[in-house]
């Protein structure tokens, strides 16, 4: 996780570095420019503090979204075959040989069902309440960070029209001081709003996309664990 963030931390300060360079060439006509200059072009139009902190989200929630993915996918496991596996260690060597096979299989499946051929001894029902009991402990592994990723989504488009009313703000400021409601003298202000609201939408688009992704990758992990942890139990009934 602190590799991920550091690395776009350092990704984001070379953007921003790289913005600032092209501040000099604000009058640079628009057919002249790449996507990724006419991109770093916007972002400066649209001010550094607003659209600098709406980078900063995003940055943070990509970092989120990335070590949640790797984690979830190093999570999932071919839970019928780890079934079949730990009923033939079990049929061949007992509950030790099962729990070896836990051992060595990685994921939260295999580690609740290590917990509940771990509680054998003491009885199904006991093995059973561990298999719960522990069900819930990697569920709340699965979902860690998670509700940072969800602020980060509903932040970003917040700081998106917090920019858009300062523009607003500055655009009235202008009349104000010129006495003239001409488009030149507020045109200005109502594109630093415009930007600062397309830039935090174009954010929390992104990050939503992840969330949801990742949020269908946890569900499909419980379900695999709730549907292995019936099949342990009968299978403990079974032996016993």
């Amino acid at each position: 996780m602190k590799k991920v963030s550091t690395t776009l931390a350092v990704a984001g300060l070379l953007f921003l570095s790289s913005a600032q360079s092209m501040y000099a060439q604000t009058e640079t006509v628009a057919e002249d420019l790449t996507f990724h200059q006419e991109l770093k072009l916007r972002f400066i139009e649209g001010g550094p503090f607003f659209m600098g902190i709406v980078l900063v989200t995003l940055i943070l929630g990509l970092a989120i979204a990335i070590e949640r993915i790797i984690y979830l996918n190093m999570a999932t496991t071919n839970t019928d075959k780890l079934v079949n596996n730990v009923e033939e260690a079990m049929n061949s060597g007992g509950v030790e040989a099962a729990k070896e096979v836990c051992r060595n299989t990685k994921g939260p499946v295999a580690s609740i069902f290590y917990q509940g051929l771990d509680r054998m001894d003491e009885g199904v029902d006991a093995a059973e309440k561990a298999v719960v009991s522990y069900g819930g402990v990697q569920m709340g592994l699965l979902e860690k960070n998670v509700s940072w990723l969800s602020l980060f989504i509903s932040l970003a488009p917040m700081l998106g029209f917090m920019g858009t009313v300062i523009g607003m703000i500055s655009a009235f400021d202008s009349i104000e001081q010129a006495g003239d409601i001409s488009p030149a003298v507020v045109a200005g202000g109502i594109k630093v709003a415009l930007l600062t609201t397309v830039f935090g939408l174009v954010v929390a688009i992104i990050l939503q996309i992840f969330y949801n992704y990742i949020i269908s990758k946890i569900d499909g992990i419980v379900n695999s664990m709730e549907d292995a942890s019936i099949k342990l139990v009968d299978l403990l009934i079974r032996k016993k």
